[in-house]
């Protein structure tokens, strides 16, 4: 490798792609940081070896504007956060970057905190909504958002390659720990209460924390507002976080809520950025669901910049045309809550999210946030006067079907050309009339095409979704 480097790859940004190229290729095959930062199974795929030089290289990075940076860590409940916090905190004081254990904690805390204490970045230990066996690593620079690519790409370079950051600092240029002893938690949760500006004291609510990161914060929180809570999901040991609890897996929740009588259910994910609620009588309130409230509730305090709300692709029709009714526009991008918050920051839009309960309130946090949206739900139901099965119920969610065609990666975007496949799609479209549509979405990952049709009778589009997935199949696989 290094007579090729020496021969005829001359910048130093070109030696690190190419360092990093090569390891991909010979250990991962793919980018090292997805859609959410670095994540695989604990000790095989992401190894203390990796953290440790994520944290070295994360240091160098985000550090740059010289002086010791200071980096908050937190993590979820993972039995191999210990192993990650340990080896990335070391690869960050190997650097002299300071390095702060906030311990267990929502990663939109961790994103508050970077700003709140004016650190240089913040580093999360999840693997969000997965089960126990996998970690993740994700960044967040001094503003308290998630890294553009071009930084995840330099960091990841030189995590993978070494390249410029192997020199050993020495004497008292190496970086200090500060552990924390539950100040940050503290400091999160008075934030949290802060934004709440109705009284929910003795609504009855039950939540759900997944046995992840949310179990001291949110019943914390709610509580000391003076709710009445019951809780699930409070005990982790390390691999039951998800099992058979949270966002993903919200039964128990809905027959809590109707065994205790209770107002609101509120189910988190493993790292509390996302949310899906339970109505008062035990019916699921989902990521659409939540926006158009959020949406309903911030016009009638005049704070919705724009009428604008964000979502993906994937976001129901019934959002739509619900927000359309209390006279608001939905704008979507590509899926993914990292697209939908640089769409936010170029509209000046505060409300945006996904379906599956990431909901970024902008004018109060950076990230998604469950325990925020939750409170923020609390605050509709009770400054409405609305029960959440009423308000959830004025988005009528329409049926979608979901079908997966197999085709070589070299054909995933020939639909595009293929004029019989377009012809098909447009006839669907214009059968539907505005009541439905067509998102056809290639994989980024593996050599399929996604074919989502949506409309009000679940019979007929799921013909129409067997039909195009043939066409497709026949003309491209």
């Amino acid at each position: 490798m290094c007579k090729i480097l020496r021969g005829g790859v001359g910048s130093r940004s070109a030696r690190l792609e190419y360092i990093a190229e090569s390891y991909r290729k010979e250990f991962y095959g793919m980018r090292l940081f997805g859609t959410d930062g670095v994540r695989g199974v604990a000790n095989t795929e992401l190894t203390a070896e990796m953290a440790f030089n994520l944290g070295k290289a994360g240091a160098y990075v985000l550090g740059k504007g010289g002086g010791k940076p200071l980096i908050i860590i937190g993590r979820d409940t993972r039995i191999s956060g210990d192993m990650l916090e340990d080896a990335i905190s070391a690869g960050i004081l190997s650097m002299g970057g300071d390095v702060v254990k906030a311990g267990v904690l929502p990663t939109p805390a961790v994103a508050w905190l970077v700003r709140h204490e004016g650190a240089d970045a913040g580093v999360v230990i999840s693997a969000s909504h997965n089960t126990f066996e996998y970690n993740g690593i994700k960044f967040f620079n001094r503003l308290g958002f998630k890294l553009d690519d071009a930084i995840e790409d330099e960091i990841e370079a030189l995590a993978l390659g070494g390249d410029g950051i192997n020199a050993h600092i020495k004497g008292d240029r190496l970086g200090r720990l500060r552990e924390d002893s539950g100040k940050a938690a503290r400091a999160y949760a008075d934030f949290l209460k802060s934004t709440l500006d109705v009284d929910v004291s003795g609504m009855k609510v039950a939540l759900d924390c997944a046995n992840g990161a949310a179990y001291k914060v949110a019943p914390m929180v709610f509580s000391e507002l003076g709710a009445r809570v019951t809780l699930i999901g409070d005990s982790p040991d390390g691999t039951n976080i998800n099992d058979g609890c949270g966002s993903t897996r919200p039964e128990k929740l809905q027959a809590a809520v109707r065994e205790q009588g209770a107002d609101l259910g509120l189910a988190f994910d493993g790292d509390a950025d996302r949310l899906i609620a339970v109505d008062e009588k035990g019916g699921i309130i989902d990521g659409d669901q939540l926006m158009y409230i959020a949406a309903k509730l911030y016009k009638s305090r005049k704070a919705l910049k724009n009428n604008v709300i964000t979502a993906t692709v994937m976001s129901n029709i019934g959002l739509r045309k619900a927000l359309a009714g209390i006279g608001c526009e939905l704008q979507t991008t590509d899926v993914g809550d990292r697209y939908v918050l640089e769409r936010m920051l170029k509209t000046g839009g505060v409300i945006g999210g996904e379906q599956s309960g990431h909901v970024i309130l902008l004018d109060r946090s950076t990230s998604g946030d469950g325990i925020l949206t939750g409170l923020q739900l609390a605050a509709a139901v009770t400054g409405l006067s609305r029960k959440p099965s009423e308000l959830a119920g004025e988005v009528a969610i329409y049926p979608q079907v979901l079908r997966t065609v197999k085709v070589g990666n070299d054909k995933k975007l020939a639909y595009l050309h293929d004029e019989t496949i377009r012809a098909e799609i447009k006839r669907i479209e214009a059968d539907m009339a505005g009541d439905g549509r067509v998102l056809i979405r290639p994989s980024g990952t593996e050599p399929l095409i996604r074919v989502m049709i949506e409309g009000d009778d679940l019979g007929r589009i799921s013909g129409m979704a067997e039909g195009l997935a043939d066409l497709m199949l026949r003309r491209l696989g």
